[in-house]
């Protein structure tokens, strides 16, 4: 199985505060001239700060605030929301992960990078940045700008929210605090969208008058043509046809047609595959033809995956187990 790439999922980034965004909307409309400042490297700016009514209220950077010089080597978290520059919204990953994420200050940002922009705010600010797509993705995320990108305006806009500043001695003990809140986050929310896409797979099964089994890890399966032989084991190469679609909607997304019709091999139970495939195939034997109706947590996840797969959507295979060995 092929899944969907998508250029931010390899970024641990995370949205601007939800009540600042449709105030930076508006921020983002107007050109430099009329609202954003404008650093040598090209990247544009706004920063803002509270009032004591709590209305966010625009903020120059002044004589008096700290120089970076005393924040280079210190840790800045922030919480920021991905758009192109025509407002396309790309991530909220807050909504994914309530922690903001840590931006290591280096002692000399590359020009033109998200550090330098980044190096900006003082923990309490928040900001609308634009960039040069070109700009930021050589110097930040160090690979090409997606097509995409480039036909919406090859402008990218970042929304920030500065939360805390600290020491980097502090990041190993906060880090492994991070990971033990997020993991506990994470099983909440499984365990609760596992019960809505439960729901969601017996109307399909009802609406449709199918019966399905279901794994002990929580995949449904509808075997449409038995094979021979004995199950999979563990370790063993099996070779699969497939389509996918979004239970939801029927969308394919992608199939076995798209790659010359030739079988994906990969080794059961390994991780290779989402753990849904993994669950399923082990219970077809060679030959076997069968229907997967996958759970979100057990597939892509609240992530999702590219442009055809939502987060949290279920998931429904057609496959065909070839061979194993």
């Amino acid at each position: 199985m092929h899944a969907a790439s998508n250029f931010m999922m390899r970024y641990s980034l995370f949205s601007a505060v939800c009540a600042l965004f449709a105030f930076l909307q508006s921020a983002h409309a107007q050109t430099p001239a009329s609202g954003f400042s404008r650093l040598p490297s090209g990247t544009e700016y706004r920063l803002f700060r509270k009032d004591a009514a709590g209305r966010y209220q625009p903020r120059t950077l002044a004589p008096t605030d700290a120089p970076y010089a005393t924040r280079a080597g210190q840790v800045l978290t922030v919480f920021m929301e991905f758009r192109t520059g025509r407002d396309s919204v790309l991530m909220k990953s807050r909504q994914m992960q309530p922690i903001p994420q840590p931006v290591p200050l280096p002692a000399q940002p590359v020009p033109g990078g998200m550090e330098e922009a980044l190096g900006l705010l003082l923990p309490g600010d928040s900001a609308a940045f634009r960039f040069p797509a070109d700009s930021l993705f050589a110097k930040t995320f160090r690979q090409p700008v997606p097509p995409f990108i480039r036909k919406s305006g090859n402008t990218m806009v970042v929304l920030a929210s500065a939360q805390e500043l600290f020491p980097m001695s502090e990041m190993p003990a906060r880090a492994e605090k991070m990971k033990a809140q997020l993991a506990e986050q994470a099983q909440r929310q499984a365990v609760a969208q596992t019960a809505k896409d439960a729901a969601q797979i017996e109307a399909y099964l009802k609406k449709n008058k199918l019966v399905a089994k279901k794994t002990a890890g929580g995949t449904y399966y509808i075997i449409t043509r038995p094979g021979k032989g004995a199950l999979p084991q563990k370790g063993q190469t099996v070779r699969v046809l497939y389509r996918g679609t979004v239970l939801a909607t029927g969308k394919e997304f992608d199939s076995s047609a798209k790659h010359g019709n030739e079988p994906i091999a990969f080794a059961l139970g390994a991780g290779r595959v989402i753990a849904g495939w993994d669950q399923g195939i082990a219970m077809l034997t060679a030959g076997s033809k069968a229907v997967l109706l996958i759970p979100s947590p057990l597939a892509y996840g609240p992530r999702g995956a590219g442009a055809d797969i939502p987060a949290n959507a279920v998931l429904r295979f057609e496959v065909e187990l070839v061979d194993f060995k």
